[in-house]
């Protein structure tokens, strides 16, 4: 049964993902929340996720779950970074703000390319209203987890023939 499913969710997912990128732009550029060092890492997050699952999407069916597997990898990574980032809300005297990973993060060179979308201006203990009753790490890690467990499901079940 996935496997009818399997290339039709991956690039749901990778579309899903390019959304959400959008979003935080959008939260960003128009109503001026200023990402923190671990949003930005975030976004690298949904970025890894979205270009493997279209990488995925276009690979021959024989590596359909190697690329779902990549996927949800990368899904993981970004909700690891989202509990992180909750952690650190909970916890306002730790603080991500203007530090060294700020400063790693400003100078690798997709903030040069694209700063609207990977550069660091924020603090990550800064409280913004919540969108629909959660935070956007919230929503980031519901995201990522929905992404990991539905790339892992195409991982472990996906069949070779179609």
């Amino acid at each position: 049964m996935i496997n009818r499913y399997a290339k039709p969710l991956i690039l749901l997912v990778a579309l899903a993902c390019i959304a959400m990128l959008a979003v935080g732009l959008y939260l960003q550029l128009v109503l001026e929340m200023l990402p923190c060092p671990l949003c930005i890492l975030q976004r690298y997050a949904f970025a890894a996720t979205s270009v493997i699952c279209l990488a995925t999407f276009f690979m021959p069916t024989t590596l359909r779950r190697v690329g779902a597997a990549l996927g949800a990898l990368a899904s993981l990574t970004g909700a690891g970074i989202a509990l992180r980032h909750l952690w650190v809300k909970a916890h306002p005297t730790v603080s991500c703000g203007i530090d060294p990973l700020e400063t790693s993060l400003n100078n690798v060179f997709f903030s040069d390319w694209f700063p609207a979308l990977f550069q660091a201006d924020g603090l990550c203990t800064t409280e913004y209203d919540p969108i629909l009753g959660l935070s956007i790490p919230q929503w980031a890690l519901v995201w990522f987890a929905a992404f990991a467990i539905t790339l892992a499901l195409i991982a472990l079940r996906y069949r070779h023939s179609e």
